[in-house]
């Protein structure tokens, strides 16, 4: 059963246990170029019986009834969880655990950081105000008009509500398991992790991913800070604790958390001395130094993406330029509402 869950078809409709009562069920999304978010499914966690998951997927009725498909097949209905452990806010993992607390009763958790960022959604002021203040600030006005354009229906602050419980650094326990709660900000200021110390097994939501970089500080709330930063150091913070095998948002099952965030941390290292060659001996502002960059890993020009990842595109380069404003070796300067980045003699 396993052989389909390869590199190439992970969001195939499916369900692959990755551990004894540990089951993996890809969920679809729709609009969206990721194509499937991971849920995780856990057996033998809660008292009554009933089943544990890790992040809920995206409220829209083709997930649901993926979900439920699953569920079936391991013999189980929808009212049969319990728990649903987010690790961040984004839609495609959150907003599904709200509706199965509506329909079912399931008990919702989330990491205390994203407070501010879900309060903003609840009152109808979040979706992606702060990643368009970025914009204006990156000298990208006309993109951020663009983007404001296409953008607002994706959100329905409906789907929103507060979870059941606010989760800090702590330890979870199910009678002979136990589940560390990390927090790991970067993706977002709230973001957190699930370790389970016991089976070798880390959940890494959207903080370390097989196959692709996470967007960073790409919320509803100020992300605050620098949230490249942050989160290198929040992948720095992955290699405190003994290697697991990989169980993440979006893409297959990997077999080392350590050598991914490897991989992760040289890329950053080399897209940071790649901004700094582009910004040159100018002085340029953010959206700049976008356009001079190439993006994602067919190298494509900016002028090849669409609005949305375009948007993306010059919210990492903020957030690569600030990294290197925070290291010396670039000095920032405000003009008339723009951030402009000049390299350091």
């Amino acid at each position: 059963m396993t052989a389909r869950f390869d590199h190439g078809a992970w969001a195939e409709t499916g369900v692959e246990t990755v551990h004894p009562g540990v089951h993996r069920v890809p969920l679809p999304l729709p609009q969206d170029g990721l194509h499937a978010v991971n849920v995780y499914v856990l057996e033998g966690m809660a008292e009554d019986g009933g089943l544990v998951m890790i992040d809920g997927g995206w409220a829209v009725p083709e997930a649901r009834k993926t979900l439920e498909a699953a569920l079936a097949g391991l013999g189980y209905d929808l009212s049969a969880v319990r728990d649903v452990f987010v690790t961040h806010a984004h839609r495609d993992h959150y907003t599904q655990a709200v509706e199965l607390r509506r329909a079912f009763g399931a008990r919702v958790h989330l990491g205390a950081g994203e407070r501010r960022g879900l309060e903003l959604l609840n009152d109808m002021r979040g979706g992606i105000g702060s990643a368009l203040r970025t914009l204006r600030q990156a000298g990208a006005q006309e993109l951020a008009a663009r983007v404001r354009l296409t953008y607002p229906d994706l959100y329905d602050p409906g789907h929103w509500e507060e979870p059941d419980r606010w989760l800090g650094a702590e330890t979870l326990r199910f009678g002979e398991h136990a589940l560390r709660v990390i927090p790991t900000p970067g993706h977002t200021r709230g973001h957190v992790v699930f370790l389970d110390a016991r089976r070798g097994l880390l959940f890494s939501g959207d903080h370390v991913l097989p196959r692709i970089t996470p967007s960073i500080g790409f919320e509803a709330a100020d992300p605050g800070g620098r949230p490249l930063a942050s989160y290198l150091e929040s992948l720095r913070l992955m290699t405190d604790h003994a290697d697991t095998r990989l169980l993440p948002a979006h893409g297959p099952v990997g077999p080392s958390t350590h050598t991914r965030v490897a991989e992760l941390v040289a890329h950053h290292g080399e897209r940071l001395a790649r901004t700094l060659a582009v910004l040159g001996d100018d002085t340029r502002d953010a959206f700049t130094v976008a356009c001079a960059l190439p993006w994602t890993r067919r190298a494509l020009d900016f002028t090849e993406l669409n609005p949305l990842n375009q948007m993306l595109a010059v919210n990492e380069t903020v957030a690569h330029l600030d990294v290197l404003a925070l290291r010396g070796k670039v000095a920032v300067s405000r003009v008339e509402g723009v951030d402009r980045y000049t390299r350091m003699r």
